[in-house]
């Protein structure tokens, strides 16, 4: 019989890993273009967020998006080839991510001189 106030593990791990995930996956979305502009590919769930790969303009490799529920706040690590952390920025805002990202992958202070230089445009 189900009770829903046991702790028999419901719901099961894998569906609030899913849900996590696509929490985070909803918000980078909500900018597109931007997404677009890191490469963004692969995306993996994880236990507590998301993980993908992006071939951004300052970074190129796996970036694992970490979201701590009892803060509600977010954690963004860039990762090594060898999966070590790199680089780690805590403490951040859903309504900050997709730019916190932006500024570790892609944005440099020259961002459109650079641009316009390397597209011959």
């Amino acid at each position: 019989m189900f009770n829903p106030g046991a702790t028999s593990g419901w719901p099961p791990q894998s569906l609030l890993t899913m849900d996590i995930a696509r929490y985070i996956l909803s918000i980078l979305q909500s900018q597109l273009i931007i997404i677009f502009s890191w490469g963004f590919h692969n995306p993996v769930a994880l236990k507590d967020g998301l993980q993908f790969r992006v071939n951004g303009y300052k970074y190129k490799g796996t970036i694992q998006v970490r979201y701590d529920e009892g803060s509600d706040l977010f954690s963004v690590i860039l990762l090594d080839p060898a999966g070590k952390e790199k680089k780690r920025e805590d403490g951040i805002y859903l309504d900050c991510l997709v730019n916190v990202i932006d500024g570790m992958v892609e944005r440099t202070y020259d961002y459109t001189h650079r641009i316009k230089k390397q597209y011959g445009i």
